[in-house]
């Protein structure tokens, strides 16, 4: 949608240098989303929740994908849980941890994908705790980890939990 807009904001400010071009406006919003899984499911949502239409295409005949298999939770640093519990981690303790799981044990600096998904991690929880009431207050420290950071409910499987619980609002 990003693209679309700058590119009708470049016709509208020009649109003298091209004679057959008028005003031109987005009537509505309508995204597909490819994939509904964890990452296709928040992109749906996403959307709906800025006011957008979609359409969410999935190759299963059922959504959610590999993360409903996920049995330990969603990893964050520095969310209000961990706060809250006084657990000491940062967003340069999880660059890191990722960095090291990514090279097999070596010291080396977190690709940028890594830091994004350190800096994105406890927003990522609070807007699933915040938007879906999701229970994440049990946090524990797993494997590739220096630091307790794995958020789940009571629930026994907390991918399908989270993974259901974006589809129900879709839905």
């Amino acid at each position: 949608e990003l693209s679309v807009k700058t590119s009708l904001s470049y016709l509208n400010r020009n649109r003298r240098h091209h004679s057959k071009i008028r005003k031109i406006t987005i009537m509505s919003s309508q995204v597909i989303v490819i994939g509904g899984g964890l990452s296709g499911l928040s992109a749906a949502n996403t959307i709906a929740q800025q006011g957008g239409r979609v359409l969410l295409l999935d190759k299963n005949s059922f959504c959610g994908g590999n993360s409903t298999k996920a049995t330990s939770g969603i990893n964050g640093a520095l969310t209000r849980t961990q706060i809250a519990k006084g657990i000491p981690d940062s967003v340069e303790t999880f660059e890191r941890d990722i960095a090291l799981s990514a090279t097999g044990g070596k010291e080396a600096p977190a690709s940028e994908l890594g830091k994004r998904m350190a800096r994105d991690s406890a927003p990522a929880v609070e807007w699933l705790i915040h938007n879906f009431g999701l229970d994440l207050s049990l946090i524990s420290r797993l494997g590739g980890h220096s630091q307790p950071r794995t958020h789940r409910g009571k629930q026994r499987f907390p991918g399908m939990t989270i993974t259901y619980a974006l589809l129900d609002r879709l839905e």
